[in-house]
Formats: C-alpha cells, sequence, structure tokens
C-alpha cells in the first residue's frame, strides 16, 4: 500500500521542439529524491498528463523501472487515464509488471461517462495493473464528476486507497459516512485552500509547490494535519512559495525554477506557456 502522506507532482520535461525529455524528468526526480522526498508522481497532474501520448508514457514507465536507487527507495506512483480506456488498459498492463509503487487514476475528458461507465473503466483498469490505486476527481479539466455513491462502491475495493479531490465540504462529509474502513484517504491535489480542505477532512496532499521546496511544504502539511501552530517565519515562508508558484500558470512557474537551477525540464507543450 501507499504509505507516503506527501507525494511531489513532478512535471514532465520537454525540449525546445516539444518533444519528450526523459533525462531532464528523471533529473528532477533524482534531485527530490536527494533532497529528502520519499514519494512523487509521474505524469499524473500539472496538466500535462493528456499531452502525452501511449507511447512517451510507456517509455517513461520504462525508464523509471531501470532506475534502481529511484525505484527500490521511493514510492513512484503513476498516472492513468485516457480519453480511451483501451490506451489505459495497455498502460495499466505495461505498470503491471514494473516495481512502480502505485497509479493515480484519472477519468476520461470531455466525453462524461455516466457514473456506471466510470465505475467499470476504474474495475478494469484496477484489475490490470494491479497496483495500489488513487481514484483522481478533476471535474474543472475533465468535465466529469465522480459520485459520492461510486467513491463508496469502489471504495470497496482493496487496492483503492484513497481518492485526490474528492469534492466540496459536503460531499467528503457523505463519502466518510458511506466509508467502512480507516485506510482509505483523502488527497489534496496541491496548496491552494489547504489549510480549509485539511478542517474538511483530506489527510494527504498531491504537492505541487513542493517540486521547488519540498522539506517547507511537507512539514507545513504535518504541521496542518496534527493541528499544531505555525509559526510567523513558516508562514511567511509558506506565503512566498505560493506566489512564486501559483502567481499565473503553475507548471509554467514551475518549470521556469528548476530550469534557473540548472536542471534542464525545458518548455509546457504549447499552447502552454506559448506567451
Amino acid at each position: 500500500m501507499l504509505t507516503e502522506k506527501v507525494h511531489i507532482a513532478v512535471p514532465t520535461a520537454f525540449l525546445k521542439d516539444e518533444s519528450l525529455n526523459i533525462q531532464g524528468t528523471m533529473s528532477h526526480i533524482k534531485d527530490l529524491y536527494r533532497r529528502g522526498v520519499k514519494s512523487v508522481l509521474v505524469s499524473g497532474t500539472t496538466g500535462e498528463q493528456h499531452s502525452i501520448n501511449l507511447r512517451e508514457k510507456i517509455e517513461i514507465i520504462n525508464r523509471l523501472d531501470q532506475e534502481e536507487e529511484l525505484i527500490n527507495n521511493m514510492e513512484i506512483i503513476f498516472g492513468v487515464a485516457s480519453i480511451r480506456q483501451k490506451e489505459a488498459e495497455e498502460l495499466a498492463e505495461n505498470i503491471r509488471h514494473t516495481k512502480l509503487s502505485g497509479v493515480m487514476l484519472g477519468y476520461p475528458p470531455y466525453v462524461i461517462p455516466t457514473q456506471e461507465e466510470a465505475v467499470f473503466y476504474t474495475k478494469r483498469i484496477i484489475q490490470l495493473s494491479n497496483k495500489p490505486t488513487i481514484l483522481y476527481n478533476n471535474p474543472k479539466r475533465t468535465g466529469f464528476d465522480l459520485s459520492e455513491k461510486s467513491i463508496i462502491q469502489l471504495s470497496e475495493i482493496d487496492l483503492v486507497v484513497g481518492i485526490k479531490d474528492a469534492g466540496n465540504k459536503e460531499k467528503v462529509e457523505q463519502i466518510k459516512k458511506g466509508i467502512h474502513r480507516n485506510d482509505f484517504y483523502f488527497y489534496a491535489g496541491g496548496e491552494v485552500d489547504l489549510e480549509e480542505k485539511v478542517l474538511h477532512g483530506y489527510d494527504r496532499l498531491s504537492s505541487i509547490a513542493g517540486n521547488i521546496s519540498p522539506m517547507d511544504i511537507i512539514q507545513w502539511f504535518q504541521k496542518l494535519t496534527m493541528k499544531q501552530k505555525i509559526s510567523k517565519e513558516e508562514s511567511e515562508t509558506i506565503a512566498n512559495l505560493m506566489e512564486q508558484v501559483y502567481q499565473g500558470n503553475a507548471v509554467v512557474n514551475l518549470k521556469k525554477i528548476i530550469n534557473h537551477k540548472g536542471i534542464s525540464m525545458g518548455i509546457c507543450r504549447s499552447p502552454i506557456g506559448s506567451l
């Protein structure tokens, strides 16, 4: 199972011609590992998942599985989602035969499946990957909102460990009432409104700002969940970090900062970052 309370959702590196730069992606993950990060999410967020095709995703998976120090010492979660279920199934089958720790399972954008279709899709991907799975509900980006009933139904699958961005306070409360296990977790997607989400019952974090200053974010989140006092200095550090990352497009900002450190993350795929 996935034991880390915080994972860093890493951006994917691209070259100037927008082709995949696996080495740049690995360099950033290795830098996070050297800085004490114990878990990362690859190809699962920062708005890039659906710009990366199936072949490219499999290339990244194969490279991750070859990085023995990382794969043996980190929880590496891989994002699985596709507008076509067949492609998501193929990706899941590839993941099954690796040492990757788990899957972040997203839902097809734009097509808006029914709840029954989404549940079938979820069960099929989990069956094929046979990995601990975080459900990823992101209606703002996909147009699809996984219902309370569907989340509760899917929580009965042992490999489903939690959900990222379940919804508003009322929805989280209803889900918690319907789930009869203590090892189902609620992941906040990024740091925006994180204090409020923790109050609503979110107990894990899929971090964006942690790409820049992971230990500050991890320690801050730990204090929030343990209801410990946040010092003025800590609050100022977090506020400054939030401004760096979230003032504008977060993934564009991340890549600029990481590039400036000397790690080649390159650009985003247009139209993101094209201005």
